[in-house]
């Protein structure tokens, strides 16, 4: 099923929300991964709100105290409330996640989009220097832009946008080429209709599920990738909260006070396994060929 444009010519595969919705509800891997998400999205928003204690003050009588009725989930190496430091934390951490894929998909999606369309030079040029970018690891291309750019969370989320965005110039690429040659393409053209109204109206959104789907998959790895930098010095930085930047505080009392890295072990994981399951819930509630 297709869509009918104002030219009267098909526009977008039908896949209306309300079919999509029911789709997602019955997966129920899909709902516990946003039930996650939404957990710790709440807390994040609702931070400023809660009854919980400054994430820096310092406590010199509270120095590595294990979880208690005053402290939930205990304190670090300097006193600090790890819960109020933890919901802190996920700010940075989503933001992180949801920004810097912003970031990639704005600049990947129209690059992979010129380049499937039009083909030609303009193709082989962007298609080589997406291959150059994919053939460094993501990780390591992000460590080099963080360094290159200085230590802060908006650098951070930059080198990780950056690094992530060839991912996207390929995904966009290939729908285009699968896409472009569809009878509603064709007959677009027919009529005179410019390329960039061909691309927008026509090819974009028919191509937009599967991004959407690899921008949900790829918030999880912008996560782990600021937990890293954060982790190296290069994200987020003392005192604000960070969940990487607890982790190498951490690290040194793992003997002594083992809760301080379990928390922010914990957190990473759940949030990562939550955009994971929403991931592959959307892949299957906006694929075309599932009934």
């Amino acid at each position: 099923m297709t869509a009918i444009g104002e030219t009267g010519i098909p526009s977008a595969v039908d896949r209306t929300p309300s079919r999509a919705w029911r789709k997602l509800k019955a997966n129920k891997g899909a709902l516990v991964g946003l039930a996650i998400i939404a957990f710790f999205a709440i807390l994040a928003v609702a931070a400023p709100l809660l009854p919980i204690p400054d994430p820096n003050a310092t406590s010199w009588s509270a120095i590595r105290k294990a979880p208690s009725a005053t402290h939930w989930l205990g304190t670090d190496d300097i006193g600090r409330d790890i819960l109020s430091r933890m919901i802190w934390g996920a700010q940075a951490s989503l933001m992180a996640g949801v920004f810097s894929v912003a970031i990639a998909v704005v600049i990947g999606v129209p690059f992979g989009l010129i380049a499937g369309y039009f083909g030609g030079w303009i193709d082989m040029v962007i298609s080589r220097i997406t291959e150059a970018f994919l053939a460094m690891p993501f990780l390591i291309t992000a460590i080099a832009l963080a360094a290159f750019l200085g230590p802060s969370l908006t650098n951070a989320m930059i080198a990780i946008g950056l690094s992530a965005m060839p991912i996207f110039v390929r995904l966009t690429r290939g729908q285009v080429l699968s896409v472009k040659t569809e009878e509603y393409v064709e007959g677009a053209r027919s009529i005179g209709l410019r390329s960039s109204s061909i691309m927008t109206r026509y090819i974009l959104p028919n191509v937009f599920a599967p991004i959407i789907v690899q921008a949900t998959l790829t918030v999880a790895t912008a996560i782990i990738a600021e937990a890293s930098l954060s982790f190296l010095g290069l994200g987020q930085q003392p005192p604000a909260p960070s969940w990487g930047s607890m982790l190498n505080v951490a690290k040194n009392f793992l003997s002594q006070a083992p809760w301080m890295t379990m928390w922010p072990g914990i957190a990473i994981f759940l949030v990562v396994i939550g955009f994971n399951l929403l991931g592959d819930g959307l892949r299957d509630a906006l694929d075309p060929r599932e009934a």
